[in-house]
Parts: C-alpha cells; sequence; structure tokens
C-alpha cells in the first residue's frame, strides 16, 4: 500500500475516470480526478501529484496540450506524466512524448497492467544534483572521474559518449528526444546534426550491452531499465 503517493486521473469519460480511481484507490494511493485539461491544471496546482494520468483526445483541451502546459510549469517539470489513449498511431505516441510525456498505455486498460506499469514508473528517480556515482545492474558510472565500469572491466569512453550515457542512466526509462540531447549535451551555441547524435549512440552501443539504449521512433533515445 502507498498512501502517500498522490495521482491525478484525468478522462473525458466518467465511467473511465471512475474505473481508474478505484483501482488506484484500491492499491493505496491517493487519487484526484479531472473530467478535462482545464480542470486538470487547476487541480493539479492545489493537488501535487506525483504521477498524472492523462487521456490524449478530450474535449476544450486534448491531453498533448495540458501536458504542453503542465510542463511549462515548474512545478511539474519532474512530475510523472502518463498518456491514455485507444489511439495507436505512431503520431500521436510521438506527439505524446514530444509534449513530455514519460509513458503511454493504450485502452483497454487491465488493472493489473496498469498497476503494475505505475509502480515501476514510479521506480524512476532523478538523479539528484551531486550525485556522481550511478550504479545499475552491472553497469557503474563514476562521474568524478569519468569512468566507466560495466561486469568488472573499466571501459573507455569519450567525453561526449560519456555524458550521453550519464544522462541516459541518470533517468531510466525516460525518452530524451535529439533536440533535448544535442541541447544538453552540446549546448545551443554548437551547430551539430541528429546524426551526430545518433553515433555517438552506436558508439555507446558497442561498448556495452546494446539493448540498454532503447530508440524511440521518430523521438530519441531512453535507457532501459
Amino acid at each position: 500500500m502507498n498512501t502517500q503517493t498522490k495521482i491525478l486521473v484525468v478522462d473525458d469519460d466518467p465511467d473511465i475516470l471512475e474505473f481508474l480511481t478505484y483501482n488506484l484507490k484500491k492499491e493505496g494511493y491517493d487519487v484526484a480526478e479531472a473530467l478535462n485539461g482545464k480542470v486538470a491544471l487547476q487541480v493539479a496546482e492545489k493537488f501535487k501529484p506525483e504521477l498524472i494520468l492523462l487521456d490524449v483526445m478530450m474535449p476544450e483541451m486534448d491531453g498533448i496540450q495540458t501536458c504542453q502546459e503542465l510542463r511549462k510549469n515548474n512545478l511539474f517539470k519532474d512530475v510523472f506524466i502518463v498518456f491514455l489513449t485507444a489511439r495507436i498511431e505512431e503520431y500521436s505516441e510521438i506527439a505524446g512524448f514530444t509534449a513530455g510525456a514519460d509513458d503511454y498505455i493504450t485502452k483497454p486498460i487491465k488493472p493489473g497492467a496498469l498497476l503494475s506499469r505505475i509502480k515501476a514508473i514510479l521506480k524512476r528517480k532523478h538523479t539528484p544534483a551531486g550525485q556522481d556515482l550511478i550504479t545499475i545492474g552491472d553497469l557503474a558510472i563514476d562521474k568524478t572521474s569519468y569512468e566507466v565500469t560495466y561486469k568488472g572491466q573499466k571501459i573507455h569512453f569519450a567525453r561526449k559518449e560519456f555524458e550521453l550515457l550519464y544522462m541516459l542512466a541518470s533517468q531510466p526509462g525516460k525518452v530524451f528526444s535529439r533536440d533535448k540531447i544535442l541541447e544538453q549535451i552540446w549546448g545551443n551555441d554548437v551547430y551539430v546534426g541528429d546524426r551526430t547524435v545518433d553515433v555517438h549512440i552506436r558508439k555507446i552501443r558497442e561498448k556495452i550491452d546494446p539493448d540498454f539504449i532503447k530508440t524511440i521512433k521518430g523521438i530519441g533515445y531512453k535507457y532501459d531499465m
């Protein structure tokens, strides 16, 4: 039971809203509801959720717009946002991640699968400022010495390769767009193309298990948990 975790559920279908709320409360979560995006923004300000389940297709303000507005507010920059949708078109998924979503769940929703996914998402930890060592399984990344150890062996990484690996591994499961990677690793003052990111990802995959870093088609990359 997790009575401390707050989840905001946003869906314009009252039946789905009731279904989700019932299952989440049964699991011990503190749940708030909203029937549309505009109300969700108001509720989020007061409720301060740690995770938001957000329907994509809603009247007045859809999920994409709502997510964009939430991400503009510093209060919600670290809140997990998970889209709920019956749509399976690739562009819808791309639009969701581009807007700032952390994950994506398609309808119809099965309670067991939903709760498992939420638990997995909530386990994702944002690397606190000042954390210099990341250890995930057989992989250890030491920012103080710029050293990477994999299965007990030290592996040499060029500086940008190291910084890119550290960025992805610091938030396992989070999708980073190519634009975000370019901005954070290379900065706005240096002109490099998308291929630069792809080449560095390829080099990283050659040195550790290639399955650690997943390609999200049309968006970017994530470190798989």
